[in-house]
């Protein structure tokens, strides 16, 4: 049984693992760092979750990671210190588009203080960071979990502010009980389609939505690449599983497909499920970057110039420790394409709530 602390609640990766932490019986008392501007939100949140568990108490404290001590009230430290004995580090900004001030405030600096708070924890079993597939840039080829190389180039600054911050986290290995965790890009339920935000592949659903009455919907230059896209009923129940497996301390693991599919294939399939008919053609990438260099088109067609980037990335992300950390536990990545559908049928039901797009910058 974990008493758990979160940052980054109430988003929606932390909510789902505090449910599944609720599910499985492992924790009855959850505390939460949660921003003053984010409070009633998570209040709501949490008295939903409570009202369905009775028996689980969820504790917000008021709290901001980018001040030392997380600017937690010094009575209410001394409580979490006595009785917290598993941090979940989730709290980051995860916009591709992020400018580099904000991205570095919060991802690294954040980082940094959240792991100086941790420290602090006497009966601390496990410190989960949450970084990100992605902390390799520009490196391509096999990327493996044991690697922490410092590319020629980030593609952005959310990249380039994970990879810092994830240089401080591997640190504190030989201080505290460590696990990190690097998600690949993170969709919505595998059969439900759930999510509450539609980014990452969705810029491209956006796109071929609001495409959908052309003639022909043509492909997007010509890549050879392959796009690593998990579904979050995955990330979590893995997560859940590293957090009490002995196994997983010490240990940088990547939650990714292990057999991805190339981004044409997949795009291919979502063109012929949103809109009845196969894509024809092609535009050129420079062209296509080009005309995302115009926010009005940028917006019109709801995708980030960012994404483009990820077309013509050829690189792959080796799973060997985190096969051997979920050996026999049953936990599998669903197949993409397969599960595809369920996807945009959630999509198409909520595409009109503003709420689940992300603002185009």
């Amino acid at each position: 049984m974990q008493i758990p602390l979160f940052t980054g609640f109430p988003g929606f990766i932390a909510r789902q693992i505090m449910q599944e932490l609720i599910d499985q019986n492992k924790a009855e008392k959850i505390y939460a760092v949660v921003l003053s501007s984010q409070m009633k939100l998570a209040k709501e949140i949490s008295q939903e979750i409570m009202k369905v568990s009775p028996h689980v108490s969820i504790q917000l404290v008021e709290g901001d990671i980018t001040y030392p001590g997380l600017d937690i009230d010094t009575a209410e430290l001394e409580t979490l210190h006595r009785e917290v004995d598993t941090v979940w580090h989730l709290a980051a900004i995860y916009d591709l588009a992020v400018a580099r001030d904000a991205a570095w405030k919060v991802n690294v600096h954040g980082t940094y203080h959240v792991n100086d708070f941790v420290k602090n924890f006497p009966h601390l079993k496990r410190y989960m960071y949450f970084s990100t597939a992605y902390v390799a840039g520009t490196r391509d080829g096999l990327l493996r979990e044991s690697e922490l190389i410092r590319p020629k180039a980030f593609k952005n600054y959310y990249e380039e502010t994970k990879y810092e911050a994830e240089v401080l986290v591997e640190k504190m290995k030989g201080t505290v009980p460590t696990t990190i965790i690097r998600p690949g890009i993170v969709r919505g339920h595998s059969l439900t389609g759930e999510t509450i935000k539609f980014d990452g592949p969705y810029f491209f659903i956006n796109m071929i939505d609001n495409l959908r009455k052309l003639p022909i919907i043509p492909y997007i230059g010509k890549s050879q690449s392959l796009i690593n896209v998990v579904p979050i009923d995955f990330i979590i129940k893995a997560v859940v599983n590293c957090s009490e497996n002995d196994r997983a301390i010490g240990k940088t693991i990547h939650l990714t497909d292990p057999n991805p599919h190339p981004v044409e294939e997949v795009y291919r399939h979502m063109v012929w499920n949103v809109t009845g008919k196969w894509p024809k053609g092609r535009i050129p990438l420079a062209l296509a970057k080009a005309g995302l260099q115009l926010k009005v088109i940028r917006k019109r067609l709801g995708v980030e110039k960012e994404t483009l980037d990820y077309l013509t990335w050829t690189a792959q992300f080796d799973t060997a420790v985190a096969e051997e950390v979920l050996s026999g536990s049953g936990i599998q990545c669903a197949d993409f394409i397969e599960s595809l559908p369920s996807m945009l049928a959630f999509y198409e039901l909520h595409k009109k709530d503003r709420s689940y797009h992300i603002p185009i910058k």
